[in-house]
């Protein structure tokens, strides 16, 4: 599964982000701390150039709070990008984000004007929650459905620091498959868009590997199924989610499992370490230099076949 999902208000916000870049002297990217290298923006990342970055592990409450540990070591090996984990749970924690702001550009800090600090994320990841928590009051609209914020605001928080904030975007297309699925997974992709078994599957089998003693606890199964679909039939008929014949709902029990998924009912969960993301971002590039080769070589085949002709 390859997602292509780039609504208008997606483009728009792109192109608005390169135009203000200039103005900006902090970045904030939110990630959901569950996803981190999934949830991660390429686009910003090549947008940023040098300016200093807050990577903010959102959600952490959700996430394995060892390989959270292990994703801000890893994430802070980049120059000039700091990382802390949040949640809705700890708002202290996140209006410390305003001294860490400061400590990052420590030239401004005490001057005559605001510090421009620019925050994104993808969609659904809790951006407009956390702008709410830093300003003090409701600015941003929050919702559990991806995409809300559909335009560029500017927020005074009073503090010295003006927020710009941009609407959640994602990028033309996720090459990898497999963080495609965890985006699925978490929910930053409208379910509209899936098959919500389909997702499901890709959850069960990772869940399997990673974590097969929260389902054990969760559901009461013992032992444990080998296989996803085995443990989404063990589910459905453990929750009644039956068709005719006494034979297990798919797309329900599907449903069913995502949603405890999401909201934490199974355990804080992590879909990906950094070792998982230091090997995707090598097949990832090999991916793209095979597509770009195929496209040069059919740019080359249509050149050759046109002089051809003449």
């Amino acid at each position: 599964m390859s997602i292509q999902w780039f609504p208008g208000h997606m483009h728009k916000a792109t192109k608005e982000i390169k135009e203000v870049l200039p103005k900006v002297d902090v970045i904030i990217e939110v990630l959901d701390a569950r996803i981190p290298y999934s949830s991660e923006n390429p686009v910003i990342g090549n947008l940023r150039g040098e300016k200093p970055s807050i990577k903010l592990l959102n959600k952490a409450d959700l996430a394995d709070a060892a390989i959270t540990d292990d994703w801000i070591r890893y994430l802070e090996m980049e120059r000039g990008v700091k990382a802390q984990a949040v949640s809705q749970q700890a708002p202290d924690r996140i209006r410390q984000l305003t001294d860490l702001v400061k400590k990052l550009v420590p030239h401004k800090a005490d001057a005559v004007g605001n510090i421009n600090a620019l925050i994104m994320g993808i969609p659904n990841v809790g951006k407009s929650t956390i702008i709410n928590t830093l300003a003090g009051k409701t600015i941003a609209k929050t919702g559990n459905e991806p995409a809300v914020t559909k335009g560029q605001q500017k927020i005074n928080l009073h503090n010295g620091i003006m927020l710009w904030d941009t609407p959640g975007i994602l990028w033309p297309k996720v090459e990898n498959e497999k963080s495609s699925y965890r985006l699925a997974t978490t929910g930053a992709i409208k379910d509209t868009a899936i098959s919500h078994d389909d997702v499901a599957f890709f959850a069960a089998e990772y869940l399997l590997r990673a974590y097969p003693e929260r389902l054990a606890e969760r559901y009461q199964l013992d032992p444990v199924p080998t296989t996803e679909l085995d443990l989404l039939e063990a589910v459905g008929r453990k929750r009644g989610c039956l068709v005719g014949g006494g034979r297990v709902d798919l797309d329900k029990v599907s449903k069913l499992f995502l949603t405890e998924l999401r909201d934490g009912t199974l355990g804080a969960l992590t879909f990906e370490t950094p070792v998982m993301a230091a090997h995707e971002k090598v097949e990832v590039e090999a991916l793209i230099a095979r597509k770009e080769e195929e496209m040069a070589a059919k740019k080359a085949a249509r050149k050759k076949k046109f002089k051809k002709r003449r």
